[in-house]
């Protein structure tokens, strides 16, 4: 993972000396009621940022056996102006981000490593606001769905039937189903749906590994395993890929390899499918799992499509309550320092794409790091997020309450939240 420099600007939220006067000190020390925001950004700063660069590193060429790019430590540097300079000028409170980068020349073997400037990027004041056009701004933190796994119900004539949505950070939905006639079915990325078994297939398991997998919990009256094969297109893992592929990507030519390819890189591919911590942890909780937090686990494994399965069969016999998708305990906070981190990642991603193109077009003897990344993208979407995003406010200064109040605001407005218009009674309910 790229290292973060010692040399940056100073630490956000340093705090100032406290004066009293009267006789006594108080008893307990006041905590510091927005250190909430200056953690968060310190935490981007430091590690956040690390973390995408190392994402997005390496950046290959279009054929992958010219050129190579890998990003290898960074540092923002002193912000060019202070806060109060920032304001009478009506600038905005930025500091000089620069990366050290290191170009491979495939054909040669030459490595080449500049330093460059990846453009000035709002910084956060001790206060924990951002001085943008000479306006100081508040990021509201934002109160979303928790990324994870959550079971639901549907009344039927028979029972409740029970279904499960996973909800990766980065990727494609799995939402499952139990359909009246007991087979349970898997719509991916909210396509058209298909029996489990084909996934599982489709993923390399045998009918007879799936018998195995499940004879502890399909053991009710009704086989669910049974009725879910019986409603089966495939029987081999090369029929299944098709029959996935199909659903997946209608009138495109399928191919046994296109599928493949296609299941890898939708949900093997840590670029394009991340649970992320979150997610992973109240996996983890939620299906009693040990899996390490790591990296390599945020990808989908065949061992968390077992588990789920599994509890789908084991409520729809045990027809227990299912999770409330709008309870807090299945929500979560995120504060300045993700909101910030996503921006850089959509902005990264396209400067990736940019540096692709400008890679088949170069010179590959003469070219330099600094000629293939122009980081304007990620300026402009970083700036975008600050001057227009709902989440990034002007800061109420009616009195210092109120700015207090604003800066601990939560919303569950924003990119990835929810929209006015879609926002029903069961989301605004008290929880």
């Amino acid at each position: 993972m790229p290292k973060t420099s010692t040399s940056k600007p100073k630490t956000v939220g340093a705090k100032k000396d406290r004066q009293y006067f009267t006789k006594k000190k108080e008893v307990i020390n006041l905590p510091n009621l927005v250190d909430h925001q200056n953690t968060s950004f310190q935490w981007f700063v430091e590690e956040g940022l690390g973390d995408i660069l190392a994402e997005i590193s390496p950046i290959d060429d279009y054929t992958g056996q010219k050129l190579s790019i890998r990003f290898k430590d960074y540092h923002f540097e002193d912000p060019k102006m202070t806060e109060a300079e920032a304001r009478s000028n009506n600038s905005s409170y930025e500091a000089p981000l620069k990366a050290t980068v290191e170009l491979t020349n495939k054909v040669t073997g030459e490595v080449k490593e500049h330093e460059i400037y990846l453009g000035d990027f709002p910084y956060m004041t001790t206060r924990g606001t951002f001085v943008i056009n000479g306006a100081e701004r508040v990021v509201v933190s934002q109160l979303i769905r928790s990324a994870g796994v959550f079971f639901t119900s549907e009344l039927s004539s028979t029972g409740n039937l029970y279904g499960a949505k996973v909800i990766p950070g980065r990727g494609a939905w799995l939402e499952f189903e139990t359909a009246a006639n007991k087979a349970l079915f898997v719509k991916i990325d909210r396509k058209r749906k298909i029996p489990v078994t084909t996934l599982l297939r489709a993923f390399g398991m045998s009918e007879a590994a799936m018998k195995d997998a499940f004879k502890h919990v399909d053991q009710g009256k009704l086989k669910y395993l049974d009725t879910t094969l019986d409603k089966d297109p495939s029987k081999t893992t090369s029929e299944a890929l098709i029959e996935v592929y199909r659903r997946l990507r209608p009138g495109d030519l399928a191919t046994v390899d296109n599928a493949r390819g296609l299941l890898e890189n939708m949900f093997f591919n840590f670029k394009r499918f991340d649970f992320s911590r979150v997610g992973r942890y109240k996996i983890n909780k939620r299906l009693n799992l040990d899996v390490p937090n790591v990296a390599e686990n945020r990808v989908m494994r065949l061992e968390d499509l077992l588990a789920i399965i599994s509890e789908i069969i084991r409520m729809n016999n045990t027809q227990e309550p299912a999770d409330d998708i709008d309870s807090l305990a299945n929500r979560r906070i995120k504060l300045v320092g993700e909101l910030v981190q996503r921006q850089f990642r959509i902005g990264l991603l396209r400067m990736e794409r940019n540096t692709k193109d400008r890679m088949s077009m170069s010179e590959i003897e003469t070219v330099t790091p600094g000629q293939l990344i122009n980081a304007r993208p990620v300026v402009a979407a970083v700036r975008e997020f600050f001057a227009s995003s709902q989440l990034s406010q002007f800061m109420d200064q009616t009195n210092p309450l109120s700015e207090l109040a604003h800066k601990r605001r939560l919303s569950s407005m924003g990119p990835g939240g929810l929209s006015r218009e879609r926002a029903g009674f069961e989301v605004r309910d008290v929880h």
